[in-house]
């Protein structure tokens, strides 16, 4: 044994000496039966060397959880550096969709699988190792910086957790049905691919209920009245496609219940389509009223049942009831529970919507950022600083501030502040020291603190939320991805405006929305679109861009073909009617 444990020992020195080395160890066994030899040979690495660098360096990588795979989601995960982070990704949902042309889905105008793309395809694309889990976030931990995930594929529930770095919340919105009895019973949603591929489904199971034998023709009137709730743009849009859909092509298989079918839409405002300029509202009402789609405005729905939908007439205060035999529901956004969760950890459980600040990270927190409908900016407002503007403007502590002293700061006003700018367009001023101007209009030379809190005191008025839309969703993911990909050259070399409450400047400059236009499809092959610089489109060539922006917006070319292919099949054949 002596013999054998000295041989052990001189046999495993002779592999230590370089830094990464493999230990022979021999073992020797001798009996009178026979003799027998195993080896084991050990790998390792040393400290130093390059396989224990390359594990440090990923333990060294900042882990970034994503929650959600909407606009928001993808658009960081697309435009995210992600050699640089350790990025994991939760959705209940393994697809992203193209949610503008939800609306057509409802009648199949487009297919389903059309529009939506496969999260894992999206990575397979990006080359990197980023973990992807399709479950629902139930709960933030924030104090911890954790994530607690329920999985429940094929009714199997699984539960786990991710502790993470970087928290990306861009989990969307649910409905918003404010409390109106009957609304989650009875009515229909498009906020989903679920949602769109159910309503065709209904569409189909209205007309032939219909048509069977033995119903009253009241019967027949209510099977085939379809009502929808809310005249904003995915309101207006499904109306449209349903339209078109029941004219072109239901009422040739229906035929003996064509004079039965109705559409209305239900409006709370005094217009349809507010977002947009008036004069596509007008466009929009004058249209759907040639094609016999009944607009009722200045009315609130109060109950909704499995037969009726009842609303209130807000002029006179009158109460009345319409059957239906579908009702969508589409009048606003809510926050998800476990958004709501959240927000009373942080402290802002008060609010309607989780507020972040000018760069998308969440208040009250330093390492979670939000995106899309879920969260908004809180804009800071100009009157909060305006001491700490003046005190940074006046360098020689006069106690007034001259116009070259108030140029000094302008440039940082206006990226701090973006409705400054935003006043200065809608009062048509040339430039920001037109504001110093007295009320005659003549240049002042300097003014005092009153003076300047006098001349900014408007200009808060011009700050608004940005709308629920995937055009600011996905600039948003993008902007974060941005930063996420400058970081440490950001906090090094800062880009953003100098802080006015503080020292140094901002790492980043603060988000700001570009609004390249928006669509919306009204039918008969005839678009509304309000693009940028105050340009109003309508009519059907107004549709042939809508339909070439739509294509090339799409996440991929397989989506790209899918969906040119299915606008040109239905042109050809029309809309598959099957109730699949």
């Amino acid at each position: 044994m002596t013999i054998l444990s000295s041989f052990v020992r001189r046999a495993s020195g002779a592999f230590s000496g370089s830094s990464t080395y493999s230990r022979l160890l021999v073992l020797c066994t001798l009996s009178l039966s026979g003799g027998g030899l195993v080896a084991y040979s050990e790998s390792q690495s040393e400290p130093g060397s390059p396989a224990s660098e390359h594990g440090e360096k990923e333990r060294e990588k900042k882990r970034v959880v994503l929650l959600g795979t909407g606009w928001a989601g993808i658009s960081f995960l697309k435009d995210l550096d992600v050699s640089s982070y350790d990025v994991q990704v939760v959705s209940p949902q393994n697809y992203f969709a193209f949610t503008p042309l939800l609306p057509s889905v409802t009648c199949g105008t487009v297919e389903a699988r059309s529009i939506a793309e496969p999260v894992r395809n999206i990575i397979k694309k990006r080359n990197a190792e980023i973990q992807f889990w399709e479950a629902e976030a139930i709960k933030i931990d924030a104090a911890k910086n954790e994530v607690f995930c329920k999985s429940n594929i094929d009714k199997e529930t699984r539960d786990f957790s991710l502790e993470y770095d970087y928290l990306i919340i861009a989990v969307g919105a649910q409905v918003n049905t404010f409390g109106t009895p009957g609304v989650l019973e009875n009515c229909h949603f498009l906020k989903e691919l679920e949602d769109a591929q159910k309503i065709r489904r209904t569409v189909t199971d209205c007309f032939e209920k219909a048509v069977l034998p033995g119903l009253s023709e009241e019967e027949r009137k209510r099977n085939l009245h379809f009502v929808i709730v809310g005249g904003g743009p995915t309101g207006v849009e499904f109306a449209a496609e349903l339209h078109d859909y029941i004219q072109e092509d239901l009422i040739n298989l229906y035929p003996t219940v064509k004079d039965l079918v109705r559409i209305t839409l239900i409006q709370s405002g005094d217009h349809i389509l507010n977002s947009f300029d008036e004069r596509i509202s007008s466009f929009a009402e004058k249209k759907f009223q040639r094609d016999g789609i009944e607009v009722l405005t200045e009315c609130r729905v109060v109950n909704v049942s499995d037969k009726e939908i009842t609303m209130k007439i807000k002029s006179t205060g009158a109460v009345c009831s319409i059957p239906h035999g579908l009702v969508l529901w589409s009048t606003g956004v809510g926050t998800r529970p476990a958004i709501k969760d959240f927000m009373e950890q942080i402290g802002q459980g008060k609010r309607r919507v989780l507020a972040t600040n000018e760069w998308l990270r969440v208040k009250e927190c330093e390492n979670v950022y939000a995106l899309g409908d879920c969260a908004t900016i809180d804009q800071r407002k100009v009157m909060e600083d305006i001491s700490t503007i003046f005190a940074a403007a006046d360098k020689d502590n006069s106690g007034t501030l001259t116009v070259e002293e108030f140029q000094d700061v302008i440039d940082d006003i206006l990226i701090r502040y973006p409705q400054v700018e935003l006043y200065l367009k809608n009062k048509h001023l040339n430039d920001v020291t037109d504001l110093l101007k007295d009320p005659q209009g003549n240049p002042r030379r300097e003014v005092d603190i009153e003076g300047f809190t006098l001349a900014l005191s408007h200009v808060d008025t011009q700050m608004k939320s940005l709308p629920a839309t995937a055009q600011v969703a996905a600039q948003q993911g993008a902007y974060l991805a941005r930063n996420f990909n400058r970081r440490q050259q950001c906090i090094e070399h800062p880009e953003g405006p100098r802080r006015f409450r503080g020292l140094g400047r901002h790492h980043f400059r603060p988000f700001r929305y570009k609004h390249f236009g928006q669509f919306a499809p009204l039918g008969g092959e005839q678009a509304a679109a309000e693009l940028p610089g105050d340009w109003v489109s309508m009519g059907h060539s107004t549709q042939w861009l809508w339909y070439s922006v739509y294509a090339s917006k799409q996440v991929s070319w397989r989506t790209r073909v899918l969906v040119v292919s299915d606008w040109t099949r239905r042109f050809i054949f029309g809309r598959d009617s099957s109730r699949i």
